[in-house]
């Protein structure tokens, strides 16, 4: 009997260390990376240790590599006056795409969150106020979407919100847990690049580039509208892309989800 006693309180023991290690796991802090596309090849998430992270908890990175589709999106921190062009071009070339906006955004630029609804964009979450949402509490996760949400909803048409970003990059398999039980789904990216730093833009030809060396089936591509190089380049990237076969399609036609 003792020994069995002693079997018993040592398997117990060991459920609570690894109950305790795989709790620790879900509130690691990652910085979302990737390893980008080049010469036709596919882009890869598998040496960065969070795969099976944004896989349980069914977030966005890659869709069906085996079809020519790209989902556009855009990161909306603040405006810096390239907005409303961008917002020409994808109606002009028909494109549709996807905004992560801040609270900053949504109350600097209420005409340009009901313009990208009232033209068939989505309007997705990027928090009120741009924390880590890895380092704070669900409370904190809970009022930062639901503000964006709200107003976002007082403003437009769109009364629902189902895509979120988190800023920076920066999540935890806790934060991307407690957004998915808020009815979201985390978007990452497949291709992207430092784009978001003003002051250094290197000209259109740079952000074309950029973005078509990496160009591959099923990717999400990420810009920043605060670029006045992306903004100049878009119309040559959608025109390149398309004479390449590919489609743009909205993240609400994103049927596969790849992790690799």
């Amino acid at each position: 009997m003792r020994s069995i006693r002693i079997v018993l309180i040592a398997t117990a023991a060991i459920g609570i260390l690894l109950s305790g290690t795989a709790s620790a796991h879900e509130h690691n802090p990652y910085h979302f990376g990737f390893k980008k596309s080049r010469n036709g090849s596919l882009p890869s998430i598998a040496d960065e240790g969070f795969m099976s992270v944004l896989q349980g908890q069914e977030a966005i990175f890659l869709g069906d590599t085996e079809k020519k589709e790209l989902f556009l999106t855009f990161d909306n921190g603040y405006e810096n006056g390239y907005t409303p062009r961008i917002l020409d071009i994808l109606k002009d070339k028909n494109v549709p795409a996807a905004f992560f906006v801040t609270g900053h955004f949504i109350k600097d630029q209420p005409e340009l969150v009901r313009r990208m609804v009232r033209e068939g964009h989505i309007v997705g979450n990027h928090s009120w106020s741009h924390p880590d949402l890895s380092q704070v509490g669900a409370e904190r996760i809970r009022s930062e979407m639901d503000k964006v949400r709200d107003e976002v909803a007082q403003l437009t048409d769109q009364k629902e919100m189902r895509y979120m970003r988190p800023p920076r990059g920066i999540f935890s398999g806790r934060m991307l847990d407690v957004c998915r039980q808020l009815g979201y789904t985390g978007v990452f990216w497949s291709i992207a690049y430092r784009d978001w730093e003003v002051n250094k833009q290197q000209g259109w030809r740079y952000a074309y580039d950029s973005v078509m060396n990496q160009l591959h089936p099923g990717a999400v591509i990420l810009l920043h509208s605060v670029s006045k190089d992306n903004t100049e380049a878009l119309g040559r990237m959608i025109d390149a892309a398309r004479e390449q076969g590919y489609e743009f399609h909205s993240l609400d036609r994103l049927a596969k989800k790849t992790y690799r």
